[in-house]
């Protein structure tokens, strides 16, 4: 079937004179743009905003992932562009990759307004139905940019129109609430006007299932602890009612299931993540992903590769074009030790040991996401898709609320052990004194999660989210830390990424840097 990023393709090559402008960075070179005349104006405007979504993963399997205690990310070989993130690193201020993150956000945010201000302005072009589906889908892609940007970033300038260079240039950081107000709206106003399922041309684009499981998440987030007041992404809003009344919504809508049987494989969660079993594929685990194409053509993934090296494609049998050269970004050890015999989940995520010619890896790689039989071209051109919602992190959300907000402990119970049924290849209805909990707390529950979504860039986020950044990661680095390489012990700052250093000089230092920085 028809991915969606084969829709995109025309977005590399922008010709239309309604969307010449839409490359522009917001923050350091804002303008507005040419009207747009027609409908295929609006459908170009609206692919390339999906479009910066290409390199998202990329991003948060470094700024997340390998910011958490699920990678030890320490070279042995020289200091990579990654390991000041691992590292805690406070020169992190001129890395690459938050620099990245904070452009590649903006310019998507810009993408979204100038295609909502010209909806505003010349959207009569359109019909009321594609006008209302346009409006909803970059809604929600502005508040999934905003919200990236609130969970790094904190206070962030607040662009929600095309601005002249020198209107931008006196934005300041914005309060988290007036971040998080325009998160909420755009992402209220996608709940209630996008459809829950497209046709198979448009797998992909945005449904009010994925709006609902977003903005669940955001309630969350915001809910989530203020550190000390630290303006970073927990306001301590307990909005737990609003989000488990959303996730109840989701799970009601029949449009999703935790995929329990695997053809020929007895191992479901593995097919959770097979080439042949993605959203466009009837995968109905799946509520959001990013979507990728191989064959040559720039539409295709990087993640794969990102997280091992060329010694691991050699060691499958598939050469050395796919690795990045760079070095292995292993699991941790305390990862790998969390997941007790019989849970199938560790074999399908990592890769324990490898030996490529005469070197010999002992650690291990994460192997999620790589199927060497169905790669693409080179290590930038994979097919798999990029899952950034699924329905288990919907239940697991749902218990977190019921155990945060007073609710049922029973019903939380039941919702974490038909995670841990299926990844021990059970039926998830049936009891199993194998695979079941018997109670659940907070704690608990997060090292559920963390086994289920281990390489999904989502751990760092549950540990801020959660209130345990400190506690686990500074626990974690005495046990882990061998090399003696990660900055310690960590505060209450090391929530927060700094504001980039070209963004505090494009600012004219106007910028106020986030503490500790």
């Amino acid at each position: 079937m028809k991915k969606i990023f084969l829709l995109l393709a025309a977005a590399a090559l922008l010709t239309a004179t309604g969307c010449e402008d839409l490359d522009q960075a917001p923050i350091s070179s804002g303008s507005v743009p040419t009207f747009y005349k027609s409908a295929d104006d609006f459908n170009q405007a609206l692919n390339a905003t999906y479009s910066t979504l290409r390199s998202w993963p990329d991003r948060t399997l470094t700024m997340s992932e390998t910011r958490s205690d699920n990678i030890y990310g320490v070279s042995t070989q020289g200091i990579r562009t990654w390991e000041p993130i691992n590292n805690f690193s406070l020169g992190v201020v001129a890395n690459e990759y938050p620099a990245d993150a904070w452009s590649a956000d903006y310019l998507a945010i810009y993408r979204a307004n100038v295609l909502l201000d010209q909806l505003e302005q010349n959207g009569t072009v359109l019909t009321d139905a594609a006008r209302k589906s346009t409006e909803a889908q970059a809604r929600f892609l502005r508040a999934f940019y905003y919200f990236d940007l609130v969970r790094y970033f904190g206070r962030v300038p607040l662009v929600d129109k095309p601005l002249e260079p020198q209107d931008v240039a006196k934005l300041g950081r914005a309060p988290v609430a007036d971040v998080y107000s325009l998160i909420v709206s755009d992402l209220q106003n996608a709940a209630a006007n996008l459809p829950v399922s497209y046709a198979a041309a448009d797998a992909g684009r945005v449904t009010s299932g994925a709006a609902k499981s977003l903005l669940a998440l955001v309630y969350m987030t915001r809910s989530g602890d203020t550190y000390g007041g630290i303006q970073g992404p927990g306001l301590g809003t307990n909005d737990y009612a609003a989000a488990l009344g959303l996730l109840n919504e989701v799970i009601a809508s029949g449009q999703y299931q935790l995929i329990t049987a695997a053809g020929t494989s007895p191992n479901a969660y593995a097919n959770v993540f097979s080439y042949t079993n993605e959203s466009n594929n009837g995968n109905r685990e799946v509520i959001f992903d990013v979507q990728y194409i191989s064959g040559g053509v720039g539409l295709g993934g990087s993640f794969p590769s990102i997280l091992v090296t060329n010694n691991y494609f050699t060691s499958i049998g598939v050469g050395t074009t796919f690795g990045t050269g760079d070095e292995l970004r292993p699991a941790s050890n305390s990862l790998l030790n969390s997941y007790a015999t019989g849970d199938l989940r560790k074999g399908v995520n990592f890769q324990v040991g490898y030996t490529a010619g005469t070197a010999v890896e002992t650690r291990a790689a994460f192997k999620k996401y790589i199927n060497g039989a169905l790669r693409g071209t080179t290590r930038t051109d994979w097919p798999i898709n990029f899952i950034v919602l699924r329905y288990a992190d919907v239940l697991l959300l749902k218990a977190e609320c019921l155990l945060r907000s007073g609710g049922s402990q029973s019903e939380a119970l039941g919702l974490v052990n038909q995670i841990r049924r299926r990844a021990y290849g059970l039926s998830i209805t049936a009891p199993s004194p194998v695979a079941d909990l018997t109670s659940v707390n907070l704690d608990q529950l997060l090292e559920e999660r963390r086994r289920e979504f281990a390489g999904e860039g989502i751990r760092w986020h549950d540990l801020v989210r959660t209130g345990r950044m400190v506690s686990v990661m500074n626990a974690w680095i005495t046990a882990d830390d061998t090399n003696n390489r990660i900055r310690k012990p960590l505060n209450a700052n090391d929530v927060l990424y700094p504001v980039p250093q070209q963004e505090m000089a494009a600012s004219s230092y106007s910028y106020e840097q986030n503490p500790g920085y």
